[in-house]
């Protein structure tokens, strides 16, 4: 793989990654939220396994290889996920939902600091913190007000959930092969999301055109594209350079969203959008 490929990734994570919301915008409606992302792990698995084996990818070796990457991908997706989308089936605003999720990558500088022995330069830190400032501009005039408090706390263990899955599987996880390491994944997010939409759901959904839609772009462009790019970007970069880029979420969130739907965006989010990237600018030390 050429040098000058490889540095696209970063840019084409955030900008697949910032699709995500049109998957919840257009499926939430027609679907509980854990029942919705139990059909797309579902669906995402079929189709990895068949990719896998057309091309002969080569399996995890050992049993704790299984055992360490199903940990991540269970805090990386079914917790995170799941977390993200129950609360905003409950009514939490979506710019609340991003700047909780946005103060993920100064965890994860502060855990890689003391779990990881990565050494985090003042640079950085000024990075993280323009960019945090950066993304509180961006969603400022979309928090809204009235929502239920109690909507908070499952966007909250999705935050810690994507923070400890970060940091686990840069620790614990051996170098896998994209397609089947993705499949050790979402196996066992797969069990746990289904258990759980079980218990707390009635595992309904409409199968209006909307709906088709945003299962089909969530599984292609979100949990394959997305999460192959995000775990070579883990493998590749040391722990806050990654996490720094979830801080370009929001902004092309918005420009996406300006594009497709017609939403605006204030001069303040514009101001917003330029400390972000100056922001993951500094942290990623370039």
């Amino acid at each position: 793989m050429s040098e000058r490929l490889a540095r696209l990734f970063p840019f084409v994570f955030v900008l697949l990654w910032s699709t995500g919301f049109i998957g919840a915008r257009l499926g939430l409606p027609h679907s509980g939220p854990l029942t919705f992302l139990f059909v797309r792990y579902g669906v995402v698995i079929v189709l990895l396994w068949g990719i896998a084996l057309v091309s002969r990818a080569p399996w995890p070796q050992r049993r704790m290889h299984w055992v360490h990457i199903g940990i991540a991908g269970l805090l990386l997706h079914g917790v995170y996920l799941g977390g993200v989308f129950v609360a905003i089936s409950k009514g939490l605003p979506a710019g609340v939902a991003a700047l909780v999720v946005g103060v993920q990558p100064l965890l994860t500088a502060v855990g890689a600091g003391l779990l990881l022995g990565e050494r985090v330069l003042r640079r950085q830190w000024l990075g993280l913190l323009l960019g945090l400032g950066g993304v509180a501009l961006v969603v400022a005039n979309k928090l809204g007000t009235g929502f239920d408090i109690h909507a908070l706390i499952p966007c909250a263990v999705a935050l810690l959930a994507i923070t400890c899955g970060t940091l686990y599987q840069k620790r614990f996880c051996p170098r896998f092969d994209w397609r089947t390491g993705a499949i050790a994944q979402f196996v066992p997010t797969l069990v746990a999301t289904g258990i759980a939409a079980a218990l707390f759901e009635d595992l309904h959904i409409d199968w209006v055109p909307e709906m088709v839609f945003a299962m089909g772009w969530l599984v292609l462009v979100l949990s394959i594209g997305a999460v192959s790019l995000l775990n070579w970007l883990i493998r590749h970069n040391n722990s806050v350079n990654v996490a720094s880029l979830f801080y370009l979420v929001p902004p092309c969130t918005a420009v996406v969203a300006w594009l497709l739907f017609g939403e605006s965006f204030s001069g303040t989010a514009l101001i917003g959008m330029a400390l972000a990237v100056w922001g993951v600018y500094w942290a990623r030390g370039q």
